[in-house]
């Protein structure tokens, strides 16, 4: 990751898709793979747990593995020699049994249904406190009046209530659907060569469901090699979700602005600061999350082009699809972790709202000023906003109960 992305995103997120993190995703499937194994029958108990014993993280290179890569055109292929290596070195008669059906995709792709589920908690854990925040500003602001804008100007009267009501709705709405997607698209890998799980002898279904089991992954009952519809539409919320909160952003850095001072971004020292002119402060959260909403279109054209693959594996498409897939999640996640933090600490200026629609009516007929700018108004927005916030908090409330659905069986 380069100093420019990194500064949109954070360590965390980060950590998810950086080597020791794939590794150690790749070794667990090859664990839990003998294990599974010798479950159903096709490798002595005693050789699965020596090369387990051998999984261990701290025994691997991450960045050998990468560099190695390049010639050997996967990650998983001197992956696997070297942990063939260990296990010669160690449990020699369990060298056999290494890897035994699997293929270098299997252990990819499950690999990054593993890293991909650690990068949704931590979304999700930050998309669940960007809501929060704004339902609780949708009640304390209910009926604040502010002037609505269309097209860029005053329009009429509306409520600050409702503008964050309306902001979290569709951060809800990709909430639910994101648990839902990854629900299917957390999936184990598992075909062998070609799909066909023939070496393992009739036995690679109970192995499958094993496997998918220990991991925590869905069995899809077959390999998806070539078919990537359901992770690709995970990736497609994703970008969903950055728009969403480029909208959220937009808003709030026009309404930001010094001509207009309604909203801003809570200030602290060290942020929002510049090189040149000490007296600013800069909307950096609504900046991260503004940038975020350039970049996913393209990271999700990417999944989408790569979707087309030859045959039962794809020379190129696939190799593409994984180099996009941890730039858009440090992208969505980073952009969900600025706005995240910057939401719950807005400064909504309620008396410059009401400065702002009083100028305006001095301005206008006075049959105009009552009809559109009267901050009566803001009741019936207010009526709008509590009916939204009642169905959006029980919506909400479901999310977070213990007993709604894992994205993992």
């Amino acid at each position: 990751m380069s100093i420019f992305d990194a500064f949109l995103s954070n360590p965390e997120i980060q950590a998810v898709f950086e080597g020791p993190s794939v590794v150690g995703a790749m070794l667990r499937f090859e664990a839990e793979l003998a294990r599974a194994q010798a479950g159903a029958g096709l490798v002595p108990a005693a050789a699965a747990e020596a090369i387990a014993a051998c999984c261990d993280p701290a025994l691997f290179d991450p960045a050998q593995i990468a560099r190695d890569s390049g010639r050997a055109g996967s990650l998983a292929i001197p992956l696997v020699l070297a942990l063939k290596a260990r296990v010669a070195e160690r449990h020699p008669e369990a060298l056999p049994f290494v890897h035994l059906g699997g293929t270098s995709q299997d252990v990819i792709d499950t690999a990054l249904a593993l890293t991909m589920r650690e990068a949704l908690a931590l979304l999700d854990a930050d998309l669940d406190a960007a809501i929060a925040a704004l339902l609780d500003h949708a009640h304390t602001h209910a009926a604040t009046p502010m002037l609505a804008r269309t097209l860029m100007q005053p329009a009429s009267v509306t409520s600050f209530g409702l503008v964050c009501a309306q902001w979290a709705a569709p951060l809800l709405r990709s909430r639910e659907r994101l648990q839902e997607l990854a629900s299917r698209a957390l999936q184990l890998q598992l075909g062998g060569a070609v799909g066909t799980l023939a070496q393992m002898k009739g036995q690679g279904a109970a192995v499958r469901a094993r496997l998918a089991a220990a991991l925590r992954l869905r069995d899809p009952g077959a390999t998806w090699h070539t078919q990537r519809d359901e992770a690709v539409a995970l990736g497609c919320e994703l970008g969903l979700l950055a728009g969403s909160l480029g909208k959220i952003a937009l808003d709030l850095s026009l309404l930001g602005q010094y001509e207009v001072g309604e909203v801003t971004e809570g200030s602290e020292p060290g942020r929002g600061g510049s090189s040149a002119m000490p007296h600013k402060r800069n909307p950096v959260a609504s900046m991260v999350a503004l940038a975020a909403a350039q970049r996913a279109p393209q990271q999700v054209a990417a999944l989408l082009a790569a979707m087309p693959q030859q045959h039962q594996r794809a020379l190129g498409p696939w190799q593409a699809e994984l180099a996009a897939w941890p730039q858009l999640w440090t992208t969505v996640q980073g952009a969900t972790r600025a706005l995240a933090g910057a939401l719950p600490r807005l400064q909504v200026d309620a008396a410059r709202m009401r400065a702002q629609i009083d100028r305006l009516r001095a301005e206008l007929p006075p049959e105009a000023a009552d009809e559109w700018f009267d901050p009566a108004l803001a009741e019936g927005a207010a009526e709008i906003a509590r009916a939204q916030l009642q169905d959006l908090r029980a919506r909400f409330d479901t999310l977070r109960a213990p007993t709604s659905k894992d994205v993992s069986p």
